[in-house]
């Protein structure tokens, strides 16, 4: 199963549970039982002591049958949505997605509330199914494969149509940000992607959902579980103009971990205006983003451009306690894209460490692609020391999702990378030569002095630079500048490259960092 197809896709009338009027459809709950996050802590601490037992799936040849055209088929009824519709105080209603084929583990749900919790007992009646769904053969209490918040929209009383917040398939979940439009994805751990043994992915087997301190607010409490390792997870979520989440998160290791991932990001990149193979696609790019941003610890800005390599690679970028990092969709023209599907409002999304993060680095993995239904883009936090089993952790961080990173650099930033054929205008074109453009974009800029150009600083793992200089981009857009240079070096390794601008010892630009895989 790969990441796309992981992602693809009560009425209580925000009464006690006691009260909800009885001439309203309501959610079949279990008992009441008491219920706080350190008791989670422990159940996860016991879990990884003992062996793995994978979650339920519930009569799996019925699961089977409901593929991807029957699963679009199952609508959860909104008169059965958990805390019913959205009032004065801005509730948001809770809806839940039904098993299928592609989602075959049951995820047991409960509400709760002044540490009571209750379970929310699968029925089919929640759901509008066609008299011939394979779904009306699964028994009683099957399950669920996940949850929704749902909000509404501009003003509009319809929040049925509009979810800003989804957890379904392993312990992946997403939300849209400022922008109204789903894109990349979050998850709660990466074991062992790219690591040269099968990547593991855990599941969130049990969920809490709770009412937020303000109207704003809502509280997810999550049970995880995998072969590997068990965690306890706390999620305080508040929907603003953008989509907030901190994270309080405990890990216990059942077994060794290669590439354990804290924080871990998947996304979609399969080529932009840097490189594109001729014909792929008739759009002039497709991507859900297009560059890994770092803050690191000692305070530089880089932004790498993503790629669509030709073969699996890992970079590491080593760090000690990083501010902050992100896969951030910058390029936000259509006419980039000129796609119904709405490439240029996909969400960014920025990691920020809380508390001491130690040394490590952030990793991106970039897997080779020849679709966009591919998430092909994972990034995380690599902690330094290799997990052992029995070991413990405990992260805490926010995440931020929004069209942008939430602590722009007061720098110039990189806003395109560009690749052709090497060598001047009017001359034969060397062969093996690539030409690179870089293009800087802020208010460093902005205020050079006349003829006045910054200087291009450049580094390469190996190659020779040539052709080297600076010049205003001529669009009259004040701070746009771009750096050329050409390059080559023999063998197909990979090469990584480094740029940034200066002027009389000072940076006026992020850090450029990019790996270029020669053809």
């Amino acid at each position: 199963m790969d990441r796309r197809t992981l992602l693809a896709g009560m009425a209580l009338s925000g009464l006690p549970l006691t009260m909800a009027a009885a001439q309203t459809p309501q959610l079949e709950l279990g008992p009441e039982s008491l219920f706080n996050f350190d008791q989670l802590i422990e159940r996860a601490r016991k879990s990884a002591a003992g062996a793995y037992a994978p979650p339920p799936r519930p009569a799996p040849d019925v699961l089977e049958k409901i593929d991807y055209d029957a699963h679009g088929k199952l609508k959860y009824r909104t008169d059965y949505a958990l805390w019913g519709r959205p009032d004065s105080q801005r509730r948001f209603p809770v809806t839940f997605f039904h098993l299928g084929r592609y989602f075959q583990k049951a995820v047991r749900m409960h509400v709760l509330e002044n540490g009571k919790a209750r379970e929310i007992l699968y029925r089919e009646a929640y759901f509008d199914m066609p008299p011939d769904s394979p779904a009306k053969a699964l028994p009683a209490g099957a399950g669920f494969a996940g949850f929704r918040f749902q909000e509404p929209v501009d003003g509009s009383l319809d929040w049925k149509k509009n979810d800003w917040l989804a957890f379904l398939g392993a312990s992946y979940f997403r939300a849209i940000g400022e922008l109204y439009q789903y894109g990349l994805s979050a998850r709660g751990l990466m074991l062992d992607a790219a690591a040269g043994t099968p990547e593991e992915f855990p599941d969130f087997t049990h969920i809490w959902l709770e009412q937020g301190r303000n109207a704003t607010r809502a509280t997810i409490y999550a049970l995880l579980d995998g072969p590997s390792m068990a965690g306890a997870y706390k999620f305080e979520v508040e929907r603003g103009k953008t989509v907030t989440m901190e994270i309080d998160k405990r890990l216990f290791a059942r077994k060794p971990v290669q590439r354990f991932g804290v924080a871990p990001l998947t996304s979609m990149y399969w080529f932009s205006e840097t490189a594109k193979p001729t014909a792929a696609d008739w759009r002039p790019e497709v991507h859900d983003s297009d560059g890994l941003a770092i803050w690191t610890g000692a305070g530089e800005r880089i932004w790498r451009p993503l790629n669509n390599p030709p073969r699996t690679t890992a970079s590491s970028f080593g760090d000690s306690n990083p501010r902050g990092f992100g896969l951030l969709q910058r390029d936000r023209a259509f006419d980039h894209y000129q796609d119904g599907v709405y490439y240029e409002r996909r969400p960014s999304l920025w990691i920020e460490p809380i508390g001491d993060w130690g040394k490590g680095a952030v990793q991106l993995i970039e897997i080779p692609t020849d679709d966009e239904i591919h998430d092909n883009i994972v990034a995380a936090w690599i902690p330094e020391k290799p997990v052992k089993a029995g070991d413990q952790f405990a992260f805490k961080y926010r995440l931020h999702w929004m069209a942008d990173e939430p602590y722009p650099t007061p720098l110039a930033r990189v806003v395109a990378s560009r690749m052709g054929n090497g060598g001047q205008p009017g001359q034969p074109r060397p062969k093996g030569v690539r030409k690179f453009m870089v293009e800087f974009l802020g208010e460093p800029l902005k205020s050079l002095p006349s003829g006045v150009r910054p200087e291009a600083v450049l580094w390469a793992s190996r190659g020779q630079f040539s052709y080297v200089f600076t010049e205003a981009v001529p669009n009259d857009v004040p701070g746009h500048w771009r750096a050329q240079f050409d390059f080559s070096a023999e063998g197909s390794e990979p090469v990584e490259m480094r740029l940034f601008l200066r002027l009389d010892g000072k940076t006026l630009s992020e850090s450029w960092l990019y790996q270029y895989h020669p053809f």
